[in-house]
């Protein structure tokens, strides 16, 4: 008698259970937790890295605003512009805010000043200001020119140039070369300047910044700069810097 060869299909017992096909409930939350970790760890190293490359647009900003305002100098025998009359009668007007500053150091003026030796408008918009708690402050933006429709938008900041006033206050800069600025920034002996023992210790432009120790700003932007933990600097001497200030988230 021929016995019948073995099957060679193992017959499936009742421990067998079939697996079923994708992610089971445990393996697709493991999996879910493992992506949340790495999102946290990436995303803060995303934003410090866009940060950084603001910082740096804003200083190349700078430097070629420094730049352009070397060849005015040069041209008009070292001495800046005396424009208050633009102090007034730019779009927006004068200091349009009742809280800090108790000036206004907004520098559309100078976008007007530096339009011949300058071949672009954007170098005056700060990157970082386009997003965040300083997009819609107006003590920040100012538009520089009388065509609100191509003018440049300024962000910056020139607080040698803050003050309309006639006379012309020591510690600003209107219609001054650049020794009688200094010598009579000294003299003035403002608390905030200080008394510069050169022009690479004199700001001439610097990013929009809202210290926290002033109680008057609204608390939406108190403590706020545009660039994390401090602000970019343009000095008279034409060099750029990063000073972090402690007042500054």
């Amino acid at each position: 008698m021929t016995r019948k060869p073995p099957s060679r299909t193992r017959s499936r017992t009742a421990l067998e259970v079939p697996r079923p096909l994708g992610f089971t409930l445990i393996e697709l939350l493991v999996v879910v937790a493992i992506v949340a970790v790495l999102a946290a760890l990436l995303l803060p190293a995303l934003a410090r890295a866009k940060g950084v490359a603001r910082k740096s647009a804003c200083v190349s900003n700078q430097h070629q605003i420094g730049l352009a305002w070397q060849l005015y100098l040069d041209e008009n025998e070292d001495r800046f512009p005396d424009r208050r009359d633009l102090k007034t009668t730019l779009p927006g007007g004068y200091m349009p805010w009742t809280t800090w500053p108790k000036s206004d150091p907004r520098a559309g003026w100078a976008a007007i000043a530096l339009n011949p030796a300058l071949g672009t408008t954007r170098i005056w918009s700060c990157p970082a200001m386009a997003a965040g708690p300083l997009a819609r402050a107006e003590q920040a933006h100012q538009i520089g020119g009388f065509d609100t429709n191509s003018a440049p938008l300024v962000n910056y900041w020139m607080w040698r140039f803050d003050r309309p006033d006639d006379p012309i206050p020591l510690d600003n800069f209107w219609g001054k070369t650049t020794s009688e600025a200094l010598t009579q920034l000294i003299e003035a002996n403002n608390p905030v300047a200080g008394a510069p023992a050169g022009p690479t210790e004199v700001e001439l432009v610097v990013d929009p910044y809202f210290p926290n120790t002033i109680a008057s700003l609204p608390p939406e932007i108190r403590g706020w700069s545009a660039h994390l933990g401090g602000r970019n600097r343009l000095f008279l001497d034409g060099h750029v810097a990063h000073f972090k200030d402690s007042r500054i988230r």
